[in-house]
């Protein structure tokens, strides 16, 4: 069974930190690449971040460049959101998904990602 448990998530105060884990299990880990996505109340899910499996290039929304990283540890098959600077607007649920496949053009269309999790809540107050 594929899974994929994201944790991590909590209350912060703005200019705070939070570290994301997706755990993956019931599939080939070296094979798929991971991204992160966001889903803000009233709004479309949007992709935050991802790094590809082909090799390990990563890909950053331009709203989080220079504060959030990814990153995987292929032996914990673990992929991890460090987020920095946090602010208001990152407020949403985070998801990690999965996906076979991803191009360098749209890494993070949504549409490409096979499998999802749960998410996890991420809260900044001002």
């Amino acid at each position: 069974e594929v899974q994929l448990v994201e944790s991590g998530g909590g209350l912060v105060q703005a200019g705070g930190s939070l570290r994301l884990s997706c755990a993956a299990s019931g599939f080939t880990f070296a094979d798929y690449s991971i991204g992160w996505f966001r889903q803000a109340p009233g709004k479309e899910r949007e992709g935050v971040s991802c790094i590809s499996s082909s090799d390990g290039s990563t890909y950053y929304a331009d709203s989080v460049k220079g504060r959030f990283t990814i990153s995987s540890d292929n032996a914990k098959n673990t992929v991890y959101l460090q987020m920095n600077s946090l602010k208001p607007e990152d407020t949403a649920i985070y998801y990690c998904a999965a996906a076979s496949a991803i191009t360098t053009t749209q890494p993070m269309s949504v549409m490409m990602y096979d499998y999802w999790g749960q998410g996890t809540q991420v809260t900044v107050s001002s």
